[in-house]
C-alpha cells in the first residue's frame, strides 16, 4: 500500500465474476507522513482511506466483471461506517459484492476485517465510463499486474 499515492490495494486474492464477489489484501504500512498528522503518538488510518481502500476493491471488482471495457469512478457514498480502528502494520482483508449494475452505474457493498474483525462497512455507487485515452489504460494494465489481477477476467 501506497498511502501517498492512493495505491490501497496490495493483493486480489480472489475475483468471481460469476458471483461478482471479490476479496483483496492491504497492508497498512508502519510509516507514512499520513501517520505524522492522524494522530501525532497514536497513529490510526483515516476513515477517508478506509473508504477510498473499499472503493478501489470495488473498482476492480467491477473491472472484472466490465472485462476492462468501462472504467468505475466513485460517485457516492452511502451507509459509511467505521467500527473499529486500523493501525500501522494491520493487514486489512478488503471483501466487496457488486449488488447492482445497469444503465452506466453500479452499487457495491464492501467491508473491511483486521484479523477476522469488522473495522468499516459501507455501500458504494459508481459510475462507468469509457476509459478516457490509451494512457488511462494502459496505467490500469500495469497496476493490474502489479497486484495480482487475474488476466483471464481481465484485459488480455
Amino acid at each position: 500500500m501506497q498511502l501517498e499515492y492512493f495505491h490501497m490495494i496490495d493483493r486480489v486474492v480472489d475475483l468471481n465474476v460469476d458471483a461478482k464477489t471479490i476479496v483483496v489484501e492491504a497492508l497498512v504500512p508502519k510509516e507514512s507522513t499520513i501517520f505524522e498528522g492522524h494522530f501525532p503518538g497514536y497513529p490510526l488510518m483515516p476513515g477517508v482511506l478506509l473508504i477510498e481502500s473499499m472503493a478501489q476493491a470495488s473498482g476492480w471488482l467491477q473491472l472484472g466483471v466490465l472485462k476492462f471495457e468501462r472504467m468505475p469512478i466513485l460517485a457516492a457514498v452511502k451507509e459509511a461506517k467505521v467500527r473499529g480502528s486500523v493501525f500501522p502494520g494491520d493487514l486489512m482483508i478488503i471483501e466487496a459484492t457488486l449488488s447492482h449494475q445497469g444503465s452506466g452505474y453500479a452499487v457495491t457493498d464492501a467491508k473491511i476485517r483486521v484479523d477476522g474483525k469488522l473495522r468499516a462497512n459501507s455501500t458504494l455507487t459508481f459510475t462507468q465510463i469509457p476509459f478516457p485515452n490509451a494512457d488511462m489504460r494502459g496505467f490500469m494494465d500495469a497496476v493490474a499486474k502489479r497486484v495480482g489481477f487475474p488476466q483471464q477476467a481481465g484485459s488480455p
